[in-house]
């Protein structure tokens, strides 16, 4: 029986064919926003990631409920930016206004970009932290009023009057918001476990993320905890292998050689440079010495797996390996043939984007969802077309820069 799977895109700005490239990129506003999320919410997808960018995550999902129906709010969120209480009674004006359809991305961060924000804790009180701060966060979302004592998150205990502009909504999610997000260090590990819904993973090949996953799983099993998993990919999927990976090798030739380099030296170990460095895969070592030499290697040899590549994304350029901006390239048959092979080593959910994000939301629900078991909670429309790819009205104007 295949395994039902929960497909979700991208909402973040900016946009563009290529915007890992500044020709390439568009600095997009409220108006593309606003028309991409409407977009995600027809098509049927489950939901969409708002992750950190130029706009505040929040304030952007609030601002797109009224225009969607049924979509959910993946929004990214770091402990410490807000009071847990604070945050909790964002939470419930937002389900309360959207039906339920908020859930969090549990952000940890770094020990640079948290100090910008006010949080300065070494990296394993961190997870301590941001572990209080959630707890604190789903007890006050659920009514609770007793206030939250721990060693680093401490609440007083709130009164309700009996007017009205002193009762707070309560909850509308009865289970509460659920909780998704990443740590892969052993404390990061430990952390998920306890707290987490849903477990979030850059991809790898669908074995090794497997493996990942089977290994926190069984650490949740030692607390009686079960959690879903999730990973993170970009996508180029066209009606046949060539199509798809011609225009991989399109999106190849509008990065760069200094790209392929920078990405290649944030990936070496501690102490070694890009001339000291011998890659124990063949392959990987053989595109390091092409990017040395002044080249680019070819789309195909940036193929680490069927139909899983390693080339520039907004999310990186995984020369060195899958990582953020691991991208899933091929025919429909073939990338719904991979998405159900990463299902059966475990993945629940994929978020998934394509650049530029309304086009490609189109290719990816007339393509892939007829292909596969969708677990949306709702009736996905059915836009598979006779005959030559339709395209959606007004999509060749957004095709263009917007004014």
């Amino acid at each position: 029986m295949t395994r039902p799977v929960k497909l979700l895109w991208y909402l973040t700005a900016p946009d563009g064919p290529y915007p890992w490239a500044e020709e390439g990129r568009w600095q997009t506003g409220f108006e593309h926003l606003e028309q991409l999320a409407k977009t995600i919410d027809k098509l049927g997808f489950y939901g969409a990631l708002l992750g950190s960018s130029t706009y505040e995550s929040l304030a952007v999902a609030a601002a797109m409920i009224p225009a969607t129906e049924r979509m959910k709010f993946l929004v990214a969120q770091h402990p410490g930016e807000l009071s847990p209480a604070v945050l909790a009674k964002y939470a419930q004006t937002f389900d309360h206004f959207s039906k339920g359809r908020l859930l969090f991305n549990v952000v940890n961060g770094n020990d640079a970009g948290l100090a910008a924000l006010g949080v300065h804790y070494p990296h394993d009180e961190r997870y301590e932290f941001s572990f209080e701060y959630w707890d604190a966060f789903r007890k006050v979302y659920a009514g609770d009023r007793s206030g939250y004592e721990g060693n680093f998150v401490r609440l007083a205990p709130r009164a309700e009057g009996g007017a009205p502009m002193g009762v707070w909504a309560g909850p509308y999610q009865r289970a509460g918001v659920p909780l998704w997000g990443a740590g892969t260090s052993a404390p990061g590990v430990a952390h998920s476990v306890k707290l987490l819904d849903t477990y979030l993973s850059f991809a790898n090949t669908p074995p090794l993320l497997g493996d990942k996953f089977r290994r926190v799983g069984a650490e949740a099993e030692k607390i009686g905890r079960k959690l879903q998993y999730g990973t993170r990919l970009q996508v180029v999927v066209r009606e046949t292998e060539e199509e798809a990976w011609a225009y991989a090798e399109w999106l190849l030739q509008r990065s760069s050689v200094e790209h392929a380099l920078r990405s290649i030296r944030m990936r070496l170990p501690p102490g070694e440079t890009i001339e000291t460095y011998r890659s124990p895969d063949p392959q990987v070592q053989r595109n390091i010495d092409i990017v040395k030499s002044g080249r680019l290697p070819s789309a195909r040899d940036l193929e680490v797996y069927p139909n899983v590549w390693v080339g520039p994304a907004w999310f990186g350029f995984d020369i060195m390996g899958p990582g953020a901006g691991t991208t899933l390239v091929g025919s429909a048959q073939n990338v719904a043939a991979r998405i159900r092979e990463y299902a059966e080593q475990g993945t629940d959910a994929f978020i998934l984007s394509g650049f530029p994000l309304i086009s490609e939301a189109h290719r990816v629900a007339e393509l892939l969802f007829p292909l596969l078991d969708l677990d949306h909670g709702f009736e996905v429309p059915s836009l598979r077309v006779a005959g030559p790819r339709a395209v959606p009205s007004g999509e060749r104007a957004l095709e263009q820069a917007p004014a």
